[in-house]
Formats: structure tokens, C-alpha cells, sequence
């Protein structure tokens, strides 16, 4: 069966049905499937994009849920939402902590870049955010491309491995 949407992995995110309703929405097929389903199976879905799904865990746990290893060499965009973003941000050697201050409630998100994922989206615009990890340190090879007061890499970017990472928050919800 060639589906050729957007695969969704979830890791226990309370917005995840949210997501795939969204890209519905948009007209372009999705499917939600659990964070350790197989390579295999990721293929047979045929692919364009994968979205990695916020959840509560943190990645810096010994038992934080990981999705194969193999994800990563599919050559495909990957968009990280909240614990997607942390999850990309860990496994190509950032650094991700527990903040300092948790961040709960409106707040202003300053675009950096409005190539791609913010294109003609206003510099400054309200999101909801909700979250207690926060990456100090990014992978090489990624920029930032949005921040807030209390999360200066609220949405990141690696253009050369196609991740475009973003953080729903690190989890925020806009609000037009």
C-alpha cells in the first residue's frame, strides 16, 4: 500500500490524535504508530516526513522511550515536537536538562528564521507552552530558529540532515 503521508511516532504525547488530525486537515494522509514499531513496518508505510510526538518522559532517563536507531538513516525530514525535539537534540549528542524554571502557560516566541517551518509567520507571536526539560546545548550541525524568555532553542534546525525540530514547546500552541 503506497500511503506517502506522514508517518506519527508516539511517545505518549496528549496532543498526538491533535497532530494527526491537523495534517489531515491539510489533506495529506497520516498514520500514528507506537515509538518502538519496527523499521520495518515505518517502511511499509512509505513515508515523506516523520513526526516525532511530544510525551511525558525525559530523554535523559535511563528508561526514556527511543524509536529505532535506524529512523534516523531514512533520509527523511523529521519534525520533533517537544520530547521529539529533545529526543533529536540527545541522539546526535546535544544536551538536554532539566530546566531550571519550569515553563508553563502563554509566552512570546520569537521567530529567528522564517525559512520553512515559519514562513510568513509574524517575528512575535503568543504560543502555550508546557514543559520542564530544556536543551542547553545543541548537536553540531543544528541552529535555533525560534526562542523564548525562558527556552532559547524552542525550535531548532539541522537543514543538511533534513531535521526540522520544533518544539510545540518546546510544546506550544500558536495562537492566530
Amino acid at each position: 500500500m503506497k500511503h506517502e503521508g506522514i508517518v506519527i511516532l508516539d511517545f505518549g504525547s496528549q496532543y498526538t490524535q491533535l497532530i494527526a488530525r491537523r495534517i489531515r486537515e491539510a489533506n495529506i494522509y497520516s498514520e500514528i504508530l507506537p515509538f518502538n514499531v519496527s523499521i520495518e513496518e515505518i517502511k511499509k508505510h512509505n513515508p515523506k516526513g516523520i513526526i516525532f510526538s511530544g510525551g511525558p518522559s525525559s530523554v535523559y532517563e535511563p528508561d526514556a522511550p527511543k524509536p529505532d536507531k535506524k529512523v534516523f538513516e531514512l533520509g527523511l525530514p523529521i519534525l520533533g515536537i517537544c520530547y521529539g525535539l529533545q529526543l533529536i537534540t540527545d541522539h546526535f549528542g546535544g544536551k538536554v536538562v532539566k530546566a531550571e524554571r519550569h515553563e508553563y502557560g502563554r509566552a512570546e516566541l520569537e521567530i529567528l528564521n522564517h525559512e520553512d517551518l515559519f514562513n510568513n509567520i509574524p517575528n512575535n507571536i503568543h504560543v502555550w507552552m508546557s514543559h520542564g526539560d530544556r536543551v542547553l546545548e545543541l548537536p553540531e550541525g543544528f541552529e535555533p530558529i525560534a526562542r523564548t524568555y525562558n527556552a532559547p532553542f524552542a525550535a531548532i534546525t539541522n537543514k543538511e540532515k533534513k531535521y526540522g525540530e520544533y518544539s510545540f514547546i518546546q510544546r506550544f500552541h500558536i495562537h492566530t
